[in-house]
């Protein structure tokens, strides 16, 4: 397992239509069934953002969200 404690890459925050969030490196090719959700930077910044934003990890499908 490499460590990772000075990891300089760019990243964005990406959402599918489940309401799950992940990570996807700048430049990488948006994975079908995800789009972008308007955040990007530094590892711990989105890992920061996504922490804020997906506090239920069911599938939306699971949670009875409509919205």
């Amino acid at each position: 397992m490499r460590e990772e404690t000075n990891d300089t890459e760019r990243y964005r925050v990406v959402v599918n239509h489940e309401q799950q969030y992940s990570l996807l490196r700048e430049g990488d090719a948006l994975p079908a069934g995800w789009r972008d959700a308007g955040a990007g930077g530094g590892k711990e910044q989105c890992l920061a953002l996504i922490g804020e934003r997906w506090n239920d990890m069911r599938p939306r499908s699971l949670r009875g969200d409509a919205n």
